[in-house]
């Protein structure tokens, strides 16, 4: 976790959910979680609930298809 964010439990501000739409698609979720300061399981509960899905291009740089 970044220095000076703490982990925040409960409601998604607004910020926060425009970041997660934002970096989700494209990056790791751990990369998500430690950029909001929420936990990887909240940024994956987050975006399961927001119907969020990892871009092709990211999931082919993994490596998947």
């Amino acid at each position: 976790m970044a220095k000076g964010k703490k982990l925040l439990k409960g409601s998604w501000l607004k910020h926060e959910i425009e970041q997660l739409k934002k970096l989700f698609p494209h990056i790791s979720t751990k990369e998500v979680a430690d950029k909001l300061g929420r936990a990887v399981k909240s940024v994956q509960a987050k975006a399961s609930k927001l119907g969020l899905k990892k871009t092709k291009r990211y999931l082919k740089s993994l490596g998947r298809k």
